[in-house]
């Protein structure tokens, strides 16, 4: 609730639409909660401006807030195991203030429009010491500054805090020999501070004076090139390459309500709870709303459009980092293909425990890899990244668990596939095959009552076909680009039995619709309800679409099964003729579309 509190609080006031994202819940992440956050901005090409400190002579300007003591330590606090002594020395969490951001943005987009500025770069991680040599570092160049000029909101800051304050809403520029005042004044007129601080320098040195003393002079390439590299062990681990078995579950006394127990589940239900405390229509270019497998966001005065997802399963990555990650990768662009995009790069934060533990070292590792594979099968490139080590608290870390943003690129907006079934008679197909992938997903935990900790060392996921997981996507994008298909969704967690069901309900602010389906197969009911095999897609379409969409998936040698037809107001699925699930829609939606609400009140209560 908090997380969700201060998203809503700093995106709402900032004025950015905040149009989707992924939740998922379990105990490893209970002292260390993880928050991930994806911007995605439209820059003209010719138009961008580098993190360089470049031109000999130039001036360097702090623009922004006033530096404070606030956030000192903060990047080597995160890079610290917490225990009950560290949780004491915790420094103050900077503050951040989503008004003076929207000054500070707009102020360096006007900058940037005089032509004033030669290079820009916020002050994140370390504050001035890290912008400042990085800067320096890309240009070859060296940097001079005066921390006595540095606007400050406190008292007697030593140097040693105004190189190490992490206080937001600061930026470090620099601008064209002769031309700082036009800066200065741009920043002013934003009633934001503007200071010339120092010189970029032919030394290749970071030279810091305060108060006339020289406090720091040292080589650019020792803060960053030529840190020292670590080399750590690293140590696989001991589990069971067992892709290729399973664990056999008995049937449930009722499918039925295995399903409705999956659907309130955490990391199913539906995430209404969050979204609608976010502003998702602020600049108006929001094509669909929250909850669909990928956000879309128009580009005004074109027809084209952005699609972007958030992806993660760190009980994938916890039994097999190599493949869990791949799956992951194949799953956000699986999610970009189903609202209408072609995936064209991926972003990632990875999310670790101590890097000094040679297993999580080796996780780390794999988990790399696995990214490079995918993404050279889906042609993605990794534009950006960010890495976040040592999250444990008394000896407990998190799961291994790297986030996937991907973006996808939709030529033609009016070609978008929005989310659930339609109307009655168009037909459901599904791209792809299911097989017995039960073992660790979210059927095995919330119905099966195996944990997390079993489910990794069994090192058991469901197995993954790169080529296989494009030809389906491919299908899927073709169908779509030709205006064949009505929606599409992928099968993830909960399986083939959860796609459906949220089929049916995803028309928001329409009547409930139903669905009948006939499932066949050489597996069992369970798997084939409830699997989380990759490469899978449900479609619907009109029944005059179905041999154009046939030849397609023919042409990618994709499995392409008729399963049934949308109508009445039922979800009914059935296995070889025999009748497995039977339940109204709206009932399935109300314990769906509450299910989080439900659980944070009755927290709330046990708390109080």
């Amino acid at each position: 609730a908090g997380v969700v509190a201060g998203i809503a609080h700093y995106g709402n006031a900032f004025g950015v639409a905040t149009v989707g994202g992924e939740v998922a819940f379990d105990d490893a992440y209970a002292l260390n909660p993880l928050v991930n956050a994806f911007a995605l901005g439209l820059v003209r090409h010719d138009q961008i401006f580098f993190g360089k400190a470049t031109g000999i002579g130039n001036p360097v300007l702090y623009v922004g807030a006033k530096t404070g003591r606030d956030g000192i330590h903060g990047a080597t606090m995160a890079s610290a195991e917490f225990d009950e002594e560290a949780l004491e020395k915790r420094p103050t969490v900077q503050v951040g203030d989503p008004f003076l951001e929207k000054l500070l943005l707009e102020a360096c987009l006007e900058a940037m429009r005089s032509g004033a500025v030669a290079g820009i770069q916020d002050m994140g991680a370390a504050g001035l010491t890290s912008s400042s040599c990085e800067m320096a570092a890309r240009a070859g160049t060296g940097i001079e500054l005066d921390l006595s000029l540095v606007p400050q909101r406190e008292q007697n800051m030593t140097a040693y805090e105004m190189l190490l304050s992490e206080s937001q809403e600061r930026m470090l520029v620099v601008a064209h020999a002769g031309r700082e005042r036009e800066v200065v004044d741009i920043f002013r007129k934003w009633d934001l501070d503007a200071v010339v601080i120092g010189r970029v320098r032919d030394t290749q040195r970071m030279q810091v004076i305060h108060n006339g003393e020289t406090v720091a002079d040292i080589p650019v390439e020792a803060l960053t090139d030529e840190a020292p590299r670590y080399e750590r062990p690293m140590q696989s681990t001991d589990y069971t390459d067992s892709t290729k078995q399973s664990t056999k579950f008995k049937e449930p006394s009722s499918y039925t309500e295995a399903l409705r127990t999956l659907l309130a589940s955490g990391n199913i239900a539906s995430k209404q709870w969050v979204y609608r405390q976010y502003d998702h229509m602020v600049r108006t270019n929001t094509a669909i709303l929250p909850g669909a497998d990928a956000a879309v966001v128009r580009i005004k005065e074109t027809r084209r459009a952005l699609a972007m997802t958030l992806d993660g399963n760190g009980r994938y990555c916890a039994a097999n980092p190599r493949e869990g990650t791949k799956l992951v990768v194949a799953e956000a662009a699986r999610n970009v293909v189903c609202v209408g995009a072609r995936p064209i790069a991926i972003t990632n934060c990875l999310n670790f425990a101590s890097p000094e533990r040679p297993e999580v070292m080796w996780s780390f590792s794999e988990v790399i890899d696995g990214m490079a594979e995918a993404c050279r099968a889906f042609d993605t490139p990794v534009v950006s990244g960010n890495v976040s080590f040592y999250n444990e608290t008394e000896g407990r870390g998190i799961l291994p668990t790297p986030v996937i943003g991907m973006v996808g690129l939709m030529e033609d907006v009016r070609r978008v596939i929005t989310p659930g079934f339609k109307k009655s008679g168009d037909v459901i197909a599904l791209l792809g095959t299911t097989h017995d992938d039960l073992a660790n997903s979210e059927y095995a935990v919330s119905v099966g009552g195996v944990t997390t900790a079993e489910i990794v060392a069994s090192g058991m996921v469901p197995q993954l076909d790169l080529e296989r997981e494009l030809a389906v996507q491919q299908t899927c994008l073709e169908a779509a680009e030709a205006g064949l298909l009505l929606s599409a969704h992928d099968c993830a967690d909960g399986g083939l039995a959860v796609a459906l069901a949220e089929s049916c309900f995803s028309s928001l602010g329409k009547e409930a619709i139903g669905a009948e389906v006939d499932l066949k197969g050489t597996i069992n009911a369970t798997a084939q309800l409830f699997s989380e095999s990759p490469s899978r897609i449900v479609i619907s379409f009109e029944p005059a679409a179905l041999e154009s969409i046939r030849q397609i998936a023919a042409a990618h040698n994709v499995p392409f099964e008729i399963l049934g037809a949308v109508g009445g107001t039922q979800l009914k699925m059935g296995f070889d003729g025999k009748e497995l699930i039977t339940a109204e829609v709206a009932d399935l939606e109300s314990t769906w579309r509450n299910a989080l609400y439900r659980s944070l009140k009755a927290e709330a209560l046990v708390t109080s």
